[in-house]
């Protein structure tokens, strides 16, 4: 099953753990009161996606559906921070949209090069040698490492090609992409003889290239699931040009013009912008035809709707050259392939407020806030993100905090040491 093709699948990836940090204290002889000294524990490994252009399928994903991160590991004694967890990379095809399993959510396209954070790992938790004061000199607690991310996510891939053949089973496209380009799809005089998308590379001048991709053949229905069609539909979504191709042969008593008409009635109905991007018409198989009769008949419906129509037969590479030409000229007014941009917005996690926060004030003037709600908020947060920052504060705010705060006497540019972030306060 080497050559079967795999284009959506449905993963679960767990980020790092934060290493816990370490309760120790400095003992050394002739070295009185040391103090504490126990280390930061490590950051957990984040869970990266990156495009490999070698890979063309999600068949890997298949058979493993689980990816974790390696853990940050604890602090230690001597002020040893804990090692950070290492990241985990996991290749997927380029042209791989990620979305939310649960909303749909476009998280991600990966279309470009550069690498994408899906799962972010947790920061370690701190050591006792933070939490020394004057008053108190020898803290025997730390902070636990706080949870990494955890997410399931779908994984689509949308086929990269600037031009895309479509039409019915058994009219020739796979025909096509084989004596315009290097690619070898597999042909055969049955229907569904394409049972997954292949692409070749058309070079038709010096300088002048495109991407064209042999779509499986589309039947009436296919826009509900019916035939091969739903499942591949997905890979036209981002050609900029779309070459439909048509048997004028006759040789299966179809007609031609009905044939044209249910694929674009199928692309209207699964999706109207797809059915209105630029397409060009080829009545193929004309070496195959008694007369012209056909390719005449559907030249007239097409024309009549303002679009191109070339009579080609691309066994014998018969006006498939100045089609490639066409295409090529074409492509040069298109706007560039379609990239998705994310749509994905995260809910907010349920946290319970109602459990009230432990707050304490140092002989330094910070004030101490803890809980557990509160570390299983934060783990929750992306600090490098406005709205979550936003959303954080408001969480805080309605969660009564700084009203308690207030009560207790805090004031404008007072430091408040929530785990490891600390804030200067302001009203």
């Amino acid at each position: 099953m080497a050559n079967q093709f795999i284009d959506t699948a449905t993963i679960t990836v767990k980020a790092g753990n934060g290493g816990n940090g370490a309760v120790a204290f400095h003992r050394e002889k002739y070295v009185a009161a040391g103090g504490p000294d126990g280390g930061d524990g490590g950051r957990g490994g984040d869970v990266i996606l990156q495009v490999d252009d070698h890979m063309s399928t999600l068949m890997d994903f298949r058979y493993k559906r689980k990816y974790a991160a390696e853990n940050g590991a604890d602090g230690q004694g001597k002020r040893c921070s804990g090692r950070d967890g290492q990241s985990l990379t996991i290749k997927v095809p380029r042209g791989t949209v990620v979305r939310d399993a649960k909303t749909g959510g476009i998280i991600c396209d990966m279309s470009d090069g550069a690498p994408f954070v899906l799962a972010r790992g947790g920061n370690g938790g701190w050591g006792n040698k933070h939490f020394a004061t004057p008053t108190r000199q020898v803290p025997r607690f730390a902070k636990a490492g706080l949870p990494g991310q955890s997410r399931e996510v779908r994984l689509e891939l949308k086929l990269l090609a600037d031009v895309g053949l479509v039409g019915f089973p058994n009219v020739g496209k796979s025909t096509l992409l084989s004596v315009v380009s290097k690619a070898q799809p597999k042909i055969a005089n049955y229907h569904f003889t394409t049972l997954f998308p292949n692409l070749g590379v058309v070079y038709v001048d010096e300088g002048v290239s495109f991407v064209l991709a042999d779509i499986p053949g589309i039947i009436e229905g296919a826009s509900e699931g019916a035939g091969l069609g739903h499942d591949f539909l997905r890979h036209i979504d981002r050609c900029r040009l779309l070459i439909h191709i048509v048997d004028v042969s006759g040789c299966e008593g179809r007609d031609p013009v009905e044939d044209f008409q249910a694929i674009c009635a199928e692309l209207e109905q699964y999706s109207p912008e797809l059915a209105g991007r630029r397409m060009l018409v080829a009545g193929n198989k004309t070496d195959a035809a008694p007369d012209s009769a056909l390719s005449d008949k559907l030249r007239a419906h097409v024309e009549g709707l303002g679009m191109p129509y070339y009579e080609i037969s691309a066994a014998v590479q018969q006006g498939v050259r100045a089609l490639m030409f066409a295409a090529a000229r074409e492509l040069e007014s298109l706007p560039p392939i379609t990239v998705y941009e994310p749509t994905y917005v995260p809910e907010p996690p349920q946290v319970d407020t109602s459990a009230p926060l432990d707050i304490t004030r140092e002989d330094d003037g910070t004030w101490i806030v803890e809980g557990p709600w509160l570390q299983r908020l934060m783990a929750n947060v992306n600090f490098g993100d406005y709205e979550s920052r936003n959303w954080f504060d408001k969480m805080l705010r309605e969660s009564g905090l700084f009203a308690r705060l207030e009560e207790m006497g805090i004031q404008d540019g007072d430091t408040v040491s929530l785990y490891n972030l600390e804030f200067e306060y302001q009203r």
